[in-house]
């Protein structure tokens, strides 16, 4: 485990860019438009913070777990794996390298069953229809897929150290923690360093808060050009949820996502990635 975020493969193999992410996506934009693309990352990003919340697990855990679920389908298609299988996945995992307990296997599915009863109007009243073992064996694909960079450093932790700085705790820090967790729901995450993440939330809940700390920023040392990326990307998302109705539109949208190939036609079950496609 690597000391600092510089010295990670967080930051050396997982900070990717635009290009790369519009290269990989072609596949998938052969059966969706980049705006139901995203509103399945969306879905599937709050059935991850359902089944963590089922677990009782720390907001880090979800977090990391989300985080996987987008270094995944950032390099290979969503016909590449089931999202429904790849996120409790994503959560199991996470729960064992954010060290937050054992989750038995009993507690997994009732907590997966739980959460697909909650987005019934989504899987159509369907049950979750993996097994423990399943999730188990795609635990050892999460792994590969990953390459083992297990290891995820997230804007909680700078964010806290920035908020003492200014000296307003109590005002700025359940806001600017909230404009975080939205962000998982974009590709900022994917694109910028978790401290400039931080900076950006924490620059929008001073601004709706209305306060004043321009020369605060002003001081800093960092890329404010990068700051205002990040706050551009939050800003989407913002506008995209005032006029979506995840209950009228996800159906439609999911049925759209290619699904994936059980039983490859070489016999093997391997994933190849987008890039080599």
């Amino acid at each position: 485990m690597a000391g600092n975020f510089w010295q990670s493969s967080h930051c050396n193999q997982w900070v990717l860019d635009n290009p790369l992410l519009a290269k990989n996506l072609q596949t998938d934009l052969e059966f969706l438009s980049e705006e139901e693309y995203q509103k399945v990352h969306i879905f599937y990003a709050s059935v991850i913070q359902a089944i963590g919340e089922q677990l009782n697990v720390r907001q880090q855990v979800i977090a990391t777990a989300t985080m996987y679920f987008k270094r995944v389908y950032a390099m290979y298609s969503l016909k590449s794996i089931d999202p429904l299988l790849l996120g409790p996945t994503c959560v199991f995992l996470a729960a064992k390298v954010e060290e937050s307990g054992l989750i038995t296997n009993s507690k997994l599915q009732v907590a997966c069953s739980t959460v697909v009863k909650k987005f019934g109007y989504a899987f159509k009243n369907q049950e979750f229809r993996y097994k423990t073992n399943q999730i188990l064996e795609c635990e050892f694909y999460l792994l590969e897929l990953l390459d083992c960079c297990l290891i995820v450093y997230h804007p909680y932790r700078p964010l806290i150290q920035y908020v003492a700085d200014l000296g307003q705790e109590e005002q700025l820090l359940p806001l600017a923690w909230k404009i975080v967790n939205d962000s998982l729901r974009t590709n900022v995450c994917l694109l910028y360093p978790p401290y400039l993440i931080a900076l950006a939330c924490l620059h929008m809940a001073c601004v709706i808060s209305q306060k004043d700390t321009k020369h605060w920023f002003a001081e800093l040392n960092v890329d404010l050009d990068k700051v205002l990326e990040i706050t551009q990307h939050i800003l989407k998302l913002y506008d995209l949820w005032k006029n979506y109705d995840e209950r009228e539109q996800i159906v439609a949208i999911l049925e759209k996502v290619p699904k994936p190939q059980l039983t490859p036609p070489n016999g093997h079950r391997s994933l190849q990635p987008v890039t080599n496609a």
